[in-house]
């Protein structure tokens, strides 16, 4: 028996990208996108929880072990991968993160087969922005930013930047002013998040909740 036991296996491709997916539970669609360095038991236990209000949960595996804590050398391994691999964009800004498009293709699939008046998405850390990403894609109806951390806050320019392209950025804006709110939650003393809350805030108004914990994280 695993954490992963009774979570249906399966996978999704879409715009040259599979990644494994974990599904479990009735009701809307929700997916759950891990943080680095893995699919862990953190993880994995949060998404039970979703489940068990109610909710079809999908997380896909992106990197590094699932359900179970990484060794060490396996934690810097990971980092590498998140730095060069094609799909994601770490240090760069002003730019979307290429796997969004995968993530809005398993976001209709979902949708698709939960049903419901659309889906969840929620990011962690460093897929904190997937989420923002997610909203191109009208099903996404109910997006959460989980501490992003994407790009690295190496420069008070990287700090600030949320993750999108300009007009990315317009988009999902518009989206918000047509009525659908995005969520940020973040330690008040995370150095990860950089200032990207109060761009946020600058670009959506009311339509950015904004939730900061005491704390470092």
């Amino acid at each position: 028996m695993t954490l992963l036991s009774g979570w249906r296996r399966g996978s999704h491709s879409a715009d040259g990208f599979e990644y494994p997916t974990y599904t479990e539970g009735e009701g809307p669609g929700v997916i759950v996108m891990h943080e680095s360095p893995g699919l862990t038991p953190e993880v994995v236990r949060f998404g039970r929880e979703v489940v068990d209000a109610g909710f079809t949960v999908v997380m896909p595996h992106f990197f590094g072990p699932a359900h179970r804590a990484p060794y060490a050398l396996e934690a810097v391994h990971v980092v590498p991968r998140l730095c060069i691999g094609r799909e994601f964009t770490t240090v760069a800004t002003g730019r979307t993160t290429p796997v969004a498009a995968w993530l809005r293709s398993l976001a209709r699939r979902v949708h698709g087969e939960a049903g419901g008046v659309g889906v969840g998405a929620v990011g962690m850390c460093f897929t904190g922005g997937f989420a923002l990403a997610m909203m191109l894609e009208p099903v996404v109806v109910a997006p959460v930013l989980a501490q992003p951390a994407v790009p690295v806050p190496l420069t008070s320019r990287r700090a600030a930047d949320v993750g999108l392209d300009p007009g990315d950025l317009v988009a999902v804006r518009d989206r918000v002013r047509a009525g659908c709110p995005v969520l940020g939650v973040r330690y008040r003393d995370d150095w990860a998040t950089g200032t990207r809350f109060d761009t946020l805030t600058d670009h959506l108004g009311e339509g950015f909740l904004r939730v900061e914990l005491e704390g470092p994280g």
